[in-house]
């Protein structure tokens, strides 16, 4: 029988990491033909590669995990990584769609590596998978406006509980296990990784421009370019100059 290859596709560097060793272990006989640090690069290699499996990040720059699924040729395996809540999830098990949640746990990913083997083996794929992906779409995404996005960010200062409002926030950076949420004139703390966070931000008005920082695109005062041709932004009111990532700075190009 030839190799069993695949593509992984996210943003995140450790996550691909992560699920790499998993899968190293796990499958040991897949052949990982390629990464992807967001969609377009994921759209690119699978073109190129024709995989047999895309493990895809629902969200990353540029182009989301979904969208890349729906250009996907029917025998390619999708797995979705997903950091959605349990509500969520229930919209991939009823779809009968393989996803793992992250972390990727070695048990779940042992039952989603034998539905791959089971369904290659009887040359057995859906054949409605576009159907599949745009339900999926509307099950994850109901909400024809921001409604659904936080609005509010709860935070302790001293010994008392505080709600900050999102729009009020100039930007949040990751720092250990932990994610410093800064307004303009006050400094907090919250306990949550932040790509869970960046699940929560409406996208339109919170851009991640670095795998540990998110900015509010409404405070953006400039947007420079470093000697390395990387951008560097610039925040009314805050001293700072958040570097951009270059996984990132299509964000950038029409403004």
């Amino acid at each position: 029988m030839p190799k069993i290859t695949a593509i992984i596709a996210d943003d995140e560097e450790l996550s691909r990491v992560h699920l790499k060793t998993q899968l190293f272990k796990a499958w040991p006989d897949l052949v990982i033909i390629g990464e992807a640090e967001n969609g377009l690069e994921a759209s690119a290699l699978i073109a190129a590669h024709q995989p047999d499996v895309a493990f895809l990040d629902i969200r990353m720059p540029g182009i989301s995990g979904m969208e890349v699924a729906r250009k996907i040729p029917p025998q390619c395996n999708i797995v979705f990584i997903t950091a959605y809540d349990q509500y969520a999830v229930t919209a991939f098990e009823n779809e009968a769609i393989d996803y793992v949640l992250k972390p990727v746990l070695e048990e779940r990913l042992a039952k989603t590596i034998a539905r791959i083997k089971d369904r290659i083996l009887k040359a057995d794929y859906f054949s409605n998978m576009p159907e599949v992906i745009e339900r999926l779409i509307s099950r994850l995404n109901p909400r024809p406006s921001n409604s659904g996005y936080l609005k509010w960010i709860r935070v302790q200062i001293d010994n008392s509980v505080r709600l900050i409002p999102v729009e009020k926030i100039y930007f949040f950076q990751a720092s250990n296990k932990y994610i410093r949420v800064v307004t303009k004139n006050r400094d907090a703390l919250i306990r949550k990784s932040i790509s869970e966070l960046a699940a929560e931000l409406d996208p339109d008005m919170f851009f991640k421009i670095h795998r540990k920082t998110i900015v509010n695109a409404k405070f953006i005062e400039k947007v420079d370019t470093s000697a390395t041709g990387r951008g560097l932004v610039k925040l009314v009111d805050r001293s700072e100059i958040h570097t951009v990532s270059r996984s990132f700075t299509h964000l950038f190009r029409q403004m």
